[in-house]
């Protein structure tokens, strides 16, 4: 499938991306590298970031209302907090010839259904940053009205900026706990790595190098080699050697532990905001 299809009765085709943050230019900018500005358009409050989004991808800025008209799948890609108030705008302008696709942590698809008029098919999507490299993590699930061609459809949209999964919706708080937020953990290890590095007489640039190759090949080996991590740990723990010592080191601190808890909170938080009102 194409960006451009399916064309619907209406003469809509395409993709409107409503909200230009960070999420949004992710997909925004892996979407233009893989076919083209052709079919895409952008919705963005700021008229300075819409300038700054046209300018730099290509894309037409619209008003709301011109991309409901011209759009087949609109993609919300907002804050959830901001997900109520924007819900408030679009209802006016769609109906069942739409596919509404919302990027919005934590918040149910239930309730971006009972914004809208009846009938309008809406999937869930959990992204993370990555995108913006073609390398992100993208886990979709449906609502009441949307079916399999739905599905389809939003999963090749997002397959342009990295791999896809689909799931039941009562897991996408845990996707949002593990993936979506997931690549902040990974930055937050990394700079942990690199202050030790400079601790330990390096350069930052050099210790960055040093790190960012080594979590990027660790993260290939295990992508490809088929083994389970502690495996893959474990050949690189010799007796009596440095890396065993680290390891000791790291689960006196309880950093597994730490690690667990920190996903556990954010799983609670993305529960919370898909409550009204949170």
């Amino acid at each position: 499938m194409t960006r451009g299809e399916p064309t619907t009765a209406t003469g809509r085709r395409g993709l409107a991306i409503i909200g230009g943050g960070k999420i949004g230019e992710a997909l925004l900018s892996g979407l233009v590298r893989r076919g083209g500005a052709d079919g895409l358009l952008v919705v963005e409050r700021s008229p300075e970031r819409a300038a700054e989004l046209t300018g730099r991808y290509g894309v037409p800025a619209v008003e709301l209302a011109e991309a409901a008209a011209r759009a087949r799948v609109l993609l919300l890609a907002v804050k959830p907090q901001d997900i109520d108030a924007l819900l408030g705008l679009v209802a006016g302008h769609v109906d069942e010839g739409h596919l509404v696709v919302s990027v919005a942590a934590g918040v149910p698809t239930a309730r971006i259904e009972a914004a809208l008029p009846s009938g309008v098919p809406v999937v869930r999507v959990m992204p993370n940053t990555p995108a913006l490299v073609d390398e992100g993590m993208s886990v979709l699930s449906a609502g009441a009205h949307a079916g399999e061609q739905d599905l389809d459809e939003a999963e090749a949209l997002l397959a342009a900026v990295g791999q896809v999964r689909r799931v039941p919706e009562a897991q996408q708080d845990a996707v949002t706990a593990l993936s979506g937020s997931g690549p902040a953990y990974f930055f937050y290890l990394v700079e942990a790595m690199v202050d030790a590095g400079i601790l330990l007489g390096l350069p930052r640039a050099l210790a960055a190098d040093l790190i960012v190759q080594t979590a990027l090949g660790a993260a290939v080996m295990m992508r490809d080699s088929g083994e389970h991590p502690v495996q893959l740990r474990e050949a690189v723990s010799s007796p009596g050697g440095t890396t065993i010592a680290a390891i000791r080191e790291l689960e006196r601190h309880g950093v597994r532990a730490a690690l667990m808890a920190a996903i556990e909170a954010a799983h609670a938080r993305s529960v919370e905001l898909g409550r009204d009102g949170a």
